[in-house]
């Protein structure tokens, strides 16, 4: 909503009188008519400069007052001040948060795959190449995805997700329906998520492995969930971790991971035993990369999404409510936009 008022709690003196007239014409002439500058300054013998200075002084003084309504019907699902206050704490780019909370959903993601594929549709551009990580995130994602027109040059893979378990990654799914829905070339990567050093350095040096790899590690834009570490985890249940493993990890202070690389709660990286065994793009790559998109939720994963945000792994995030509060309410100090 907008609202001029003649400035009648304003004292002025006669020529002062004459310019706020001069400034509440031109504040109306921009505000409610959708004049340029060049037309304001037309329309009242002034330069341009001068007809921008005047809009300025009628904002300064009190003429125009802008407030925002939000219609009933959907107060309860915006939440603009929660988002503001995400970004400026976290230097993110763009926070969303939906009302429904991922526990009482029954763990499902539907609500964020909506708002993030949202996200995806209004980022994208025509020659970007578009990167996910596998979990069920990144599926909820690809289900709720309506291209409409949009379309990127290629969409690929960041993480190998072969198992010697019979475990659906949804890769297969989420590399289809973006490709489909995006009009994108599909690039699968079809690799191990850990494997021994050697054949981790072979497949570096595979033709075809390569391509992928150098395409995640560049991608313009990437899209992904995170896990904690903890038994009830895709890595775990897939049997790509084992429980000595884990047992490492809490040592060496890990709280989450982004494509099977571990950080610990500043956002770093942990080191140890799998960080040479692992098949996927660096968490160095994911900071560099223009825009990553962050969805998750659920209070098993605050702390890791929390980590994230310290890490600079993400300029967006999509998150429930319960999330949202929960990253709001933690003290410190944390990355801004000038810092990444």
């Amino acid at each position: 909503m907008l609202t001029l008022r003649a400035g009648s709690d304003i004292v002025t003196t006669p020529s002062g009188s004459d310019e706020l007239r001069l400034a509440l014409r031109a504040a109306t002439m921009y505000h409610v008519e959708g004049a340029t500058q060049a037309e304001i300054a037309a329309k009242l013998g002034v330069s341009r400069p001068t007809a921008g200075r005047l809009v300025a002084r009628a904002r300064a003084n009190g003429l125009v007052r802008i407030e925002i309504h939000v219609p009933e019907e959907i107060s309860g699902s915006v939440h603009t001040d929660l988002e503001r206050r995400l970004e400026e704490r976290y230097g993110l780019d763009e926070a969303m948060v939906v009302t429904s909370s991922i526990d009482d959903a029954g763990g499902r993601y539907d609500a964020v795959g909506r708002a993030a594929a949202g996200v995806l549709i209004r980022r994208l551009q025509p020659a970007h190449t578009l990167g996910f990580t596998w979990g069920p995130e990144t599926v909820a994602v690809a289900q709720a995805l309506q291209g409409r027109g949009t379309r990127c040059a290629r969409v690929v893979q960041l993480d190998g997700s072969m198992s010697t378990a019979d475990y659906q990654t949804g890769v297969d799914f989420v590399l289809a329906r973006c490709a489909d829905q995006l009009q994108a070339t599909p690039m699968r990567l079809n690799a191990p998520l850990y494997a021994d050093p050697a054949t981790v350095v072979a497949l570096q040096q595979d033709s075809l492995m390569s391509r992928a790899l150098d395409a995640g590690r560049t991608a313009d834009l990437m899209f992904f969930g995170l896990g904690p570490v903890s038994t009830s985890t895709t890595l775990f249940e897939g049997s790509f971790l084992d429980a000595d493993l884990l047992v490492e990890l809490d040592r060496l202070g890990a709280v989450g991971e982004i494509g099977g690389r571990f950080f610990d709660a500043d956002g770093r990286d942990v080191g140890g035993s799998l960080a040479e065994r692992t098949v996927s793009v660096p968490l160095d790559d994911i900071r560099n990369c223009a825009t990553t998109l962050l969805i998750s939720g659920g209070a098993r994963k605050h702390a890791a999404v929390r980590a994230a945000l310290r890490g600079r792994l993400a300029t967006v995030l999509v998150t429930d409510i319960a999330c949202a509060l929960d990253l709001l309410d933690e003290p410190g100090s944390t990355p801004t936009k000038e810092s990444r």
